[in-house]
């Protein structure tokens, strides 16, 4: 254990710092994870060069701002829509999309007129 008295004391005051043994690293344990070591250096290369040849965000908001506000308006108009038509199909009783269910699973009229006449 050191011994170290605190600077701004006079030397009333000791704190007592626990000696650690240094961390020694084997070459044997580098030659173990290189492949790791190596992968992970790669890919520090590749999200490094790409930050740096990507635009700027602020550059990416300029530019498709009209695009990422109308996608919003037009998620609000399908959302306070839905929530209307949701109401009236309520009201009628039927459960959401059960008639057209009905009218996709079942034939036409004229398809089997036409049928009967061949």
């Amino acid at each position: 254990m050191t011994i170290l008295p605190l600077p701004s004391c006079s030397g009333s005051l000791l704190v007592f710092l626990p000696q650690r043994p240094a961390m020694d690293i084997s070459p044997k344990l580098i030659m173990q994870y290189r492949y790791h070591f190596s992968v992970a250096i790669i890919g520090l290369l590749i999200i490094g060069l790409l930050s740096y040849a990507a635009p700027r965000m602020l550059t990416l908001l300029a530019y498709f701002w009209p695009l990422f506000a109308s996608t919003a308006v037009f998620l609000l108009l399908i959302i306070i829509f839905g929530g209307v038509s949701q109401m009236g199909i309520e009201a009628h009783g039927e459960k959401t999309g059960e008639g057209l269910l009905d009218y996709v699973a079942a034939r036409p009229e004229h398809v089997q007129d036409s049928q009967k006449h061949e």
